[in-house]
């Protein structure tokens, strides 16, 4: 049921941004002052939406190991109950964070990868992947947030040296 909101809000999101270039593009083309305000309301809105989601991918940080970690552990128990069937899920957690189980591999050494020595536990792998890969995302967001700034410098430059233009006319 996520996976489909979640390219509904990518789609949405393309439209969006879509429709911001449209705004500077046309804007910076015909001279609009109209049009540059508007390029600059919407960058405004999306730095204070990426802000936004910022704050609260940290806050949710917890939020999110648990909801994989109970993921983790379904599949374990379905597993254990039905040690006959194959878990794909158990098997793509294990090989992925190159773990086997959680307190003690015995019960699905089957499920594990090749050649590990010392079994990690899987649940503490899930937390160590996502803290990790949280500061990347961080770093990006960063990132993204400088260049739409930089946007909203250049669209109000823009705007000033399309003012005084025609206030010298």
């Amino acid at each position: 049921s996520g996976f489909p909101t979640g390219l509904y809000v990518l789609v949405g999101a393309g439209a969006l941004m879509m429709t911001v270039g449209f705004f500077g593009c046309c804007g910076a083309v015909r001279e609009s002052q109209c049009l540059l305000g508007a390029f600059f309301a919407c960058l405004l809105v999306i730095f204070a939406a990426e802000v936004t989601a910022g704050v609260f991918a940290f806050i949710g940080k917890k939020a999110a190991v648990q909801e994989v970690q109970t993921i983790y552990e379904e599949a374990y128990k379905d597993y254990v109950l039905d040690m006959g069937k194959s878990n794909k899920t158990l098997i793509q957690f294990h090989t992925a964070l190159q773990c086997c189980g959680k307190e003690s591999e015995v019960q699905v050494k089957p499920t594990c990868p090749e050649g590990i020595q010392v079994p990690k536990n899987c649940l503490d792998e899930i937390q160590n992947l996502i803290n990790s890969n949280l500061h990347l995302v961080g770093i990006v967001g960063i990132g993204i947030a400088g260049i739409t700034i930089f946007g909203m410098i250049f669209s109000m430059v823009l705007c000033c040296a399309i003012r005084n233009t025609r206030d010298m006319l």
